[in-house]
């Protein structure tokens, strides 16, 4: 019985009385709208695409410092790419809430444009969902897309740590080497 009330509420909101019967022009902005919309989530993907292959190659290049291949002059670059990864993966994710906020405002002037319209079928599916407060009934995209660059900047951040480590075990040697070094040096000359 509820699921039927539900249908009938949802039905309501889908189906409704137009205060513009016959405005085509009303119906042409809509659409536009629309269109914009759509254009501005494929803008979303080639954004994502772009960061994900340049933060991909990011972990490969230092997946490469690590070799033993590696030639010496980049070795000095073991700091630097992975502040380059973390800060890649911060102008992402800031590009990834931008994306959301402009979304969730477009929607927002979408349903307003649909309570004059006959038909709501973007409210209503809203309804349907939940508006987003159920994940079990939808877990908005940006809830999941944001992990992405979340993940890039653990991985760069470590990498970062663990190539500072491994410097550190490399340089230590040496550095007490010098500093014995110059005790030598200093003790011979009394001083």
């Amino acid at each position: 019985m509820a699921d039927n009330t539900e249908f009938e509420r949802l039905e309501g909101e889908l189906f409704r009385e137009s205060t513009l019967a016959g405005d085509s022009a009303y119906v042409e902005q809509y659409k536009l709208y629309l269109e914009m919309l759509d254009r501005i989530s494929e803008r979303r993907q080639h954004a994502n695409n772009f960061f994900l292959t340049v933060n991909t190659g990011v972990c490969a290049f230092i997946g490469y410092l690590f070799s033993k291949d590696a030639a010496s002059e980049l070795k000095g670059l073991f700091w630097v790419v992975p502040i380059a990864g973390i800060l890649l993966s911060y102008f992402w994710y800031r590009l990834i809430r931008s994306y959301r906020d402009l979304n969730s405002a477009k929607f927002k002037v979408v349903h307003m444009m649909e309570k004059r319209l006959p038909l709501a079928p973007y409210h209503t599916e809203w309804l349907v969902l939940g508006e987003g407060k159920d994940s079990k009934r939808y877990m908005p995209f940006t809830h999941l897309e944001i992990w992405i660059p979340r993940s890039f900047t653990v991985m760069s951040r470590h990498s970062g740590q663990f190539e500072c480590f491994q410097f550190g075990q490399m340089q230590l040697p040496l550095l007490l080497s010098q500093r014995s070094e110059k005790r030598k040096i200093h003790s011979l000359q009394g001083t």
